[in-house]
């Protein structure tokens, strides 16, 4: 209903109210862009917020393509940069990546000649009034019921945590069954699959970065808090209930329009685990040593998640001193973020990055097509292009196919209404809004042939009122759309054509080999003692960082792609033998190994910690030997060769006991390390469990 409103009173003011051909048809395909083409996520206020923060975007590319279409050279030099640019964008986030299917087409369309610089000023005027039309009908029109946010959802874990905490601080010193359930979905509800995509937090900024940290690290919390081990020992119940009311604190916080921070709480928290930490460990059981060590990784996640939702709340201003370690972005400047993040993805192991060079080649030869055989109507040629090409060479073909199938029948249906109706102007008026309402509602639900074929009609419809035409111009459309889908199915074939199925995999390999190196290099230097790092200068973080930015970013887009390989989550081996894999568990794996290593290898600068005993030593080095192993077998297992063992290795021996060793003297270092590198066995066993979902 909004895009047929819309473009249809676009069309009509401009083409017989001011007898304006080509503002009509920069009103219409200005919304047809944004609202048909472009799948911009939200709520109706949301989409038209950014629709009104693109309009200097759109301008611009309407004065570029007008100028540049005075040579055919030009116009394809400038759809190659133009392309990439706005494919790429993606990087920004689920509503840059939305737009920008819509925001080529605003090039593409005056980037076709005639060469008429002089028609700008309409040009402009008809896009401006498309798009402020648009803007009213998305803020006014038909609103959606409102979803919960992000933030309240995350406040909803942090309280639930809370719960959870204050339940372990008492008798019976276990969660209850509710509670539990709470946590787990709590859980689920803060995946990014079960979160809209317009609330997902993953934009470039320091407060959007900061929900997204504040989110994993609620989930962390919740899942420590689930299976940490009961009972009073020493002061675990004192920072249990610190815990409990920092949680209680963030989940206040996240709820607040303007934050004031955790507080007094944190400082509590803080205290209440660096007394536990300082607590002599020779008159004190091994079994409760290790329910302290899991007690201040439960800790440590609380307080991540607090200082990530003040961030989330109140941006650079809560900075302070989180501006190093697991916050390196905190106080970094906007243009600084989106250089980073560009820089991260400014290579070819990198999906964004695919796309982008998948679809800018693709429409530079379409481009160059249309330009050298003077195709007619070729912005329909381009237009297929872009609309059909797919991120796997499969889904690519599977598309075209139906497209052409429906492109056929509806250029038969226009070929009829043509010869029909004739030049009789008045009946193409008539029906263009009730065929426009039909199209864009059914087309979306019943498929790309529908969508196609229905298509075809409508823009005939519109340029049987911008000039005479005969039946003819449906064989034009049909071989315009031949081409262009043909066009966009080379390069799917030649351009990384299995999308990103390939390539999580490669990249979640990477990331566990790069994880491997850190656990061992961590239980070395817990082990050895010396001085410790300051946070965020503990080597190879930075080369973990990144391995997770690519593995998110491919993972992301594997959940967007129709496998084409058997069940979702499954990657096929060169040896014919499948293994599933929970991608999400080898993130949150990455994720541990970093706050894990930060905790225990951060400290004061120039205070040194006292090296392990010879025993403890060498049993936390053999175990961080073996933890290290079996994730660079999993590793295999995920991005398998031709060489690569088909029978799997259990990831636990049961004659192995490095996680129950209990070495005479063994302080608390000892046995925090341990309850981490246990933790991340668990990731392990996550990531390679039977029937896990992707």
């Amino acid at each position: 209903m909004r895009v047929t409103l819309v473009g249809t009173a676009g069309f009509y003011l401009f083409l017989y109210g001011f007898g304006s051909a080509t503002g009509a048809t920069y009103a219409l395909f200005s919304a047809v862009a944004l609202a048909g083409l472009s799948r911009i996520p939200g709520t109706g206020p949301q989409r038209a917020s950014l629709v009104l923060r693109l309009l200097p975007v759109c301008w611009l590319l309407v004065v570029i393509g007008t100028y540049l279409s005075v040579r055919t050279w030009s116009a394809v030099t400038g759809m190659l940069i133009v392309g990439f640019v706005l494919a790429f964008a993606a990087v920004g986030g689920p509503r840059p990546a939305g737009a920008g299917p819509g925001l080529q087409l605003l090039y593409i369309l005056p980037s076709f000649p005639p060469y008429d610089p002089g028609s700008l000023g309409e040009r402009l005027t008809g896009t401006t009034v498309g798009l402020a039309l648009l803007f009213l009908a998305e803020r006014h029109l038909f609103p959606e019921p409102p979803t919960p946010s992000y933030r309240e959802l995350a406040a909803r874990a942090a309280q639930t945590a809370g719960r959870c905490a204050g339940e372990l601080a008492g008798p019976p010193y276990a969660p209850s069954r509710a509670v539990l359930g709470a946590a787990r979905e709590a859980t689920a509800n803060l995946r990014f699959p079960s979160v809209p995509e317009a609330d997902r937090p993953a934009g470039p900024g320091v407060r959007e970065r900061a929900l997204a940290h504040t989110g994993l690290a609620a989930r962390t919390l919740l899942s420590r808090l689930s299976v940490l081990p009961g009972g009073a020992g020493g002061g675990a119940p004192a920072v249990l209930r610190a815990v409990q009311r920092l949680a209680e604190r963030t989940a206040e916080c996240l709820r607040q329009r303007v934050g004031t921070g955790p507080g007094e709480a944190y400082g509590e928290l803080v205290a209440a685990r660096g007394e536990l930490a300082r607590m002599p460990a020779d008159p004190v059981a091994p079994a409760v040593l290790r329910r302290h060590a899991a007690v201040l990784e439960v800790a440590d996640a609380a307080l991540a998640m607090a200082t990530a939702a003040d961030l989330a709340v109140r941006g650079r201003a809560a900075a302070g001193d989180a501006a190093a370690g697991r916050f390196w972005y905190a106080r970094m400047s906007a243009p600084r973020l989106w250089w980073h993040r560009i820089q991260g993805h400014a290579g070819q192991r990198s999906v964004f990055f695919q796309n982008a060079v998948r679809i800018s080649l693709a429409l530079t030869a379409a481009r160059l097509v249309a330009g050298l055989d003077t195709l007619p109507h070729g912005f329909w040629a381009m237009l297929a292009t872009l609309s059909l090409t797919r991120t796997t060479a499969g889904e690519t073909w599977s598309t075209v196919r139906v497209a052409l199938a429906g492109t056929f029948l509806g250029a038969l249906l226009t070929a009829g209404l043509l010869s029909l109706a004739g030049s009789d102007t008045a009946v193409y008026a008539a029906v263009l809004p009730v065929w426009m309402l039909f199209s864009f509602t059914v087309g979306p639900v019943r498929g790309v042939g529908w969508a196609q074929g229905l298509f075809t009609v409508l823009v005939a419809l519109v340029f049987v009122q911008l000039a005479p035409a005969t039946w003819q111009l449906a064989e034009f459309r049909l071989l315009d759309v031949l081409i262009g889908s043909a066009i966009g199915a080379v390069f799917g074939i030649l351009a990384w054509p299995r999308g990103a199925h390939d390539e999580l995999g490669r990249a979640a390999a990477g990331l566990l080999r790069a994880a491997a190196e850190i656990v061992v290099a961590t239980g070395t230097a817990v082990a050895a003692g010396g001085e410790r790092e300051e946070a965020g200068r503990i080597p190879g973080h930075r080369s973990l960082r990144h391995a997770l930015v690519l593995a998110e970013s491919a993972y992301a887009q594997f959940r967007s792609e129709p496998t084409r390989f058997g069940d979702a989550g499954r990657k096929p081996r060169a040896d014919g033998r499948d293994r599933r894999a929970d991608w999400q568990a080898v993130l949150m794996a990455g994720h541990h190994v970093l706050w894990g290593a930060d905790r225990l290898l951060t400290g004061e600068p120039g205070r040194a910690a006292p090296p392990l005993g010879r025993e403890a030593a060498a049993a936390l080095t053999r175990l961080g030997d073996r933890v290290a192993g079996r994730m660079l077998l999993v590793s295999a297992l995920l991005d398998p060769g031709g060489d690569t063992p088909a029978a799997p290795v259990p990831l636990r021996d049961p004659g192995f006991d490095g996680f129950e060793a209990e070495p005479a003297g063994a302080p608390r270092p000892y046995y925090a390390t341990v309850s981490w590198l246990d933790s991340l066995m668990g990731d392990l066993e996550r990531i390679t469990a039977p029937g896990v979902s992707p």
